[in-house]
C-alpha cells in the first residue's frame, strides 16, 4: 500500500472509486474482511473508511452483516440532471457573449474530446467518466460564476456514478456521448446558446435513460 496516505485513507479512496465507477454497484453487500484481505490491511482502517463512506451517504452499515452500497435514490438522477441543465445553460449564455472566452472554452473542449476518444478506444470507462465530468465542468467554470461553479462541482461524484452506471448497462454509449459532446462544442463555437440548451437536455436524459421533460427538447 502507498505510504502517501494512511491505511484508512487508502481504503476510503479505493472503495469510493469502486462505488463511483460502478465496480461496486448499488445494492451490493461487502464485508470488512474481504476488503481488508484485498488491500492487505487489518479491519480497523477498513472500519474507519466504511464509517466515513456511510457518513457521506455512499453505504449503509449493518452489524455482523456488512456494508450495503446505497443505490441511486429514486428521482435522484432527474434532480441532478435538472440542476446541471440550469447551471450549464446559464454558463453558456455568458460565455457565448464573450468571443475571447468562447474561443478559449472551445479549445479546451476540443482537447478534452481528443482525450475522450483515446480512452474510449482503449475501453477505459473509469477514466472516461472522469473526462465526461471534466467536459461539462469546463463549461460551467468558463461562465465565471464561482458560486455556481462550486455547486456544480459538488454534483461531480453523483454525475460520475450515474454515467458509469449507464455505461455499465450499455458500453456502446461511449461513442454516442462523444458525438453529443462534439455537437455541444460546435453549438458553443457558433454562439448558439438556445441550441445548446435544447441539445444538452436531450443529451443528459438519453445518457441516463430518462424520459424527456415536457418542452425539454425545443
Amino acid at each position: 500500500m502507498s505510504k502517501l496516505y494512511s491505511a484508512a485513507e487508502q481504503v476510503y479512496r479505493e472503495v469510493k472509486e469502486r462505488i463511483l465507477s460502478s465496480a461496486l454497484p448499488g445494492g451490493e453487500l461487502i464485508s470488512e474482511g474481504e476488503i481488508a484481505s484485498e488491500m492487505g490491511t487489518s479491519r480497523t482502517p477498513v472500519r474507519e473508511a466504511f464509517l466515513r463512506l456511510e457518513a457521506e451517504g455512499w453505504m449503509r452499515l449493518y452489524p455482523k452483516r456488512g456494508a450495503l452500497i446505497v443505490p441511486v435514490a429514486d428521482g435522484e438522477a432527474e434532480h441532478v440532471v435538472s440542476a446541471r441543465r440550469l447551471i450549464e445553460a446559464a454558463a453558456v449564455r455568458t460565455v457565448v457573449a464573450d468571443p475571447v472566452a468562447r474561443a478559449e472554452l472551445v479549445r479546451e473542449l476540443r482537447a478534452c474530446l481528443d482525450d475522450q476518444r483515446s480512452v474510449a478506444a482503449a475501453g477505459d470507462v473509469t477514466t472516461f467518466t472522469g473526462l465526461d465530468a471534466d467536459f461539462h465542468r469546463a463549461i460551467v467554470r468558463a461562465g465565471g460564476n464561482p458560486l455556481l461553479d462550486a455547486f456544480y462541482a459538488s454534483l461531480r461524484e453523483r454525475q460520475r456514478r450515474m454515467t458509469a452506471r449507464s455505461l455499465a448497462r450499455d458500453p456502446l454509449q461511449l461513442q454516442s456521448i462523444i458525438d453529443d459532446h462534439t455537437r455541444l462544442a460546435d453549438l458553443i463555437e457558433t454562439g448558439d446558446a438556445d441550441g445548446y440548451d435544447a441539445a444538452v437536455v436531450v443529451h443528459m436524459h438519453q445518457v441516463h435513460g430518462l424520459g424527456l421533460p415536457s418542452g425539454g427538447a425545443r
